[in-house]
């Protein structure tokens, strides 16, 4: 037995991830995986050289499904032509140990240098939660992954040096954009399935790419069992890519009630990002949005809280994430802040132990075949765990403050403690 990755935890509350909380509960980590989980009174022994810990609750390690590693000091997407890949990595190495030290043993990272920080992260060289990421962000000539203020020739070689942007049109060029985001050890596939809002002339409300191109790249990264994740804003982006067979629906903001109904029977799951819609909106044009692009925050803002809402109600299977994406605590979308998501599906209906689901064991939904068995506190699973110091049951907002985040176990690691 490692001891290293073996560990007894007892708690006065366990919250499991799914299903009831538990008081006095007990988690047995062995070679860090979980072996028991029960009643605190009815654990097995264990070896007296296992350590213990005695926590205030105990529960799964959190999930932000909807990340991006990019290293960008403000919201507007010019400034990936801007900044040197070298400097953006660094930045994110820096911010994915922010989101560990938050309380996220896992994130899902959908276009930008994950695959890279990835890799460190899983050597042992940078600390991090488990990285699943993308590769490229993939869109139309003209749509959400297109800079259009650049010369094409200048977006190309941004993707073809190392960016994170990449533009695709028709079969051949459809086929490719997912091989070469396989190529470099996807775990998933991202594609814009609609206009966005920091992009200079797409429409948020327009379908992007033919039905028949979404159709070609979901089967070509199931033939890898990778699943597709669309960002979607507009109804007629949210219904192609479930035509397709997309497994996620990114944002969702016009969200109706037919598009809710074809989620549920295609098994699809919501990404939220209640979170930049709120902190763009609270920072305003202070973080460097262009005023296109606050226009369009603007009109898309309310909309996309009703649409949360309604799914919500509905009974959409739903994940959280942010879409953070900038570095620094000032500024609009900053990596640390992941929890702030929760509050915001409390608001938009939730009980928090529901929002605590979507965090937790909602989350490997979001990867189809690649997902870990990890987001619940069940025997078997990966000993990812959070030990809280204040019931977020009681006060969702209280997992937003690192000082309560105060033991993070990653793979039964201690990644995180209080100082002796």
């Amino acid at each position: 037995m490692d001891a290293e990755t073996s560990h007894r935890i007892e708690a006065d509350l366990l919250i499991p991830g799914r299903g009831a909380p538990q008081p006095d509960g007990c988690v047995i980590v062995e070679d860090g995986r979980i072996a028991w989980v029960g009643p605190r009174d009815t654990a097995p022994d264990t070896a007296d050289q296992m350590p213990t810990w005695r926590v205030p609750v105990i529960m799964p390690g959190m999930w932000d499904c909807h990340t991006h590693l990019v290293g960008l000091r403000n919201t507007s997407l010019d400034d990936v032509m801007r900044v040197p890949v070298p400097v953006a990595a660094a930045r994110a190495v820096r911010d994915a140990e922010l989101a560990l030290d938050a309380g996220f043993t896992s994130v899902r990272e959908v276009g930008g240098y994950g695959i890279h920080v990835a890799r460190v992260i899983d050597e042992g060289t940078a600390r991090g939660p488990t990285v699943y990421a993308a590769g490229d962000l993939i869109s139309q000539t003209g749509g959400h992954a297109d800079l259009h203020t650049y010369s094409m020739g200048c977006i190309t070689d941004l993707a073809e040096r190392g960016g994170w942007l990449r533009v695709c049109d028709g079969d051949a060029e459809c086929l490719r954009a997912v091989r070469l985001q396989l190529r470099r050890g996807a775990r998933l596939i991202k594609i814009c399935a609609s206009g966005g809002v920091l992009t200079t002339y797409d429409h948020p409300m327009h379908q992007q790419f033919t039905d028949r191109e979404m159709k070609l790249i979901v089967d070509e990264a199931a033939r890898a069992e990778r699943i597709v994740a669309a960002h979607c804003h507009g109804k007629a982006g949210i219904m192609a890519a479930l035509r397709a067979g997309a497994r996620t629906i990114e944002h969702g903001t016009y969200l109706d009630d037919e598009a809710a109904e074809a989620m549920k029977a295609a098994g699809a799951v919501l990404v939220t990002t209640r979170f930049v819609k709120v902190r763009m909106m609270a920072h305003g044009q202070r973080t460097g949005l262009p005023d296109y692009a606050w226009k369009k925050l603007v009109d898309t803002a309310e909309v996309h809280r009703e649409a949360v809402k309604r799914a919500i109600r509905l009974g959409v299977t739903i994940a959280a994430g942010t879409d953070t994406i900038t570095t620094g605590r000032d500024t609009a979308l900053p990596w640390g802040l992941h929890a702030l998501e929760l509050e915001q599906l409390v608001d938009c209906g939730m009980t928090p132990l529901e929002a605590l689901e979507a965090a937790t064991a909602n989350g490997p939904l979001t990867l189809g075949p690649q997902a870990p068995r990890a987001g619940q506190l069940k025997a078997g699973y990966d000993a990812d765990l959070v030990a809280v110091a204040q019931d977020p049951l009681e006060d969702i907002r209280s997992l937003q403050d690192h000082q309560n985040i105060t033991h993070v176990w990653k793979a039964g690691r201690i990644e995180k403690a209080p100082r002796a």
